[in-house]
């Protein structure tokens, strides 16, 4: 099962093979077209599922390329939710040093992303004080929280209630970032839904340790010359694939 990723990385996410495919210097439709050209047409067509984020170029090669359902990959849906959340807690506080007001949000930043469960204990007990200030960084922080029940459940037909609820009373929020937020969920419905016929299909959750090892990786290659020797790096880092005798470089 594919995924795209940044730049233009496709990986194989099935359960008990989780690999990069394919990777590519430029984020482009010509480099997405050409992991279909490398994979073949009956192969492509053989895909079953495919997750990617809302990139209209990957959306519109998939849906040209391979008859496979298509799913909006979650780690990316709440990537744009915490920018969301974070693009409410700026404008706050540059209101608030405009006008003249107590700056309450400082060095908050990295609390508004965290689940809770992954709070440290003076995290939540900073984050139980700001609460009960009415505060647009808190209606957007709540807001975030009560998407996470999207996930939950084990039917189209309740997510679908669900998300028309949750992308109404965000229309109604009277805060922007979350309008636009409202607006692609509602572009993207179709694919979004596709969640529910994909659940425990392919290992979804493997998306952001690819991205993390993918950094490490490059990290690694500072010392490579060109962009082919870091893409090696990637290929043997993130493929599976065994090192040439020949490197001085070592990837693990």
């Amino acid at each position: 099962m594919p995924q795209a990723g940044p730049p233009s990385a496709t990986h194989q996410l099935d359960h008990g093979q989780r690999r990069l495919l394919h990777i590519a210097k430029e984020r482009t439709t010509a480099s997405f077209n050409s992991f279909f050209e490398m994979l073949g047409q009956a192969r492509s067509l053989a895909i079953i599922f495919v997750a990617s984020d809302m990139w209209r170029a990957f959306l519109n090669v998939v849906r040209r390329r391979t008859s496979a359902i298509h799913v909006l990959d979650r780690f990316h849906v709440a990537q744009m939710l915490s920018k969301a959340v974070d693009t409410v807690r700026r404008d706050e506080v540059r209101a608030s040093r405009a006008s003249g007001t107590q700056v309450v949000l400082t060095k908050t930043r990295w609390l508004w992303p965290k689940n809770p469960e992954n709070l440290t204990l003076l995290q939540r007990r900073r984050l139980r004080d700001l609460v009960t200030i009415n505060l647009r960084s808190v209606r957007g922080y709540l807001r975030k929280e009560q998407f996470q029940h999207f996930w939950t459940y084990h039917s189209s037909v309740w997510g679908r209630k669900f998300l028309d609820r949750w992308t109404t009373m965000a229309m109604r929020s009277r805060l922007p970032p979350f309008k636009r937020f409202a607006t692609t969920l509602r572009k993207h419905q179709r694919e979004l839904l596709n969640w529910f016929a994909a659940r425990g299909q392919f290992a979804h959750g493997a998306t952001e340790g690819f991205n993390n090892k993918a950094r490490i990786t490059t990290r690694k290659a500072y010392g490579f010359r060109t962009y082919e020797h870091a893409e090696i790096a990637l290929y043997h880092a993130l493929g599976g694939r065994p090192e040439p005798p020949w490197l001085a470089h070592r990837f693990c």
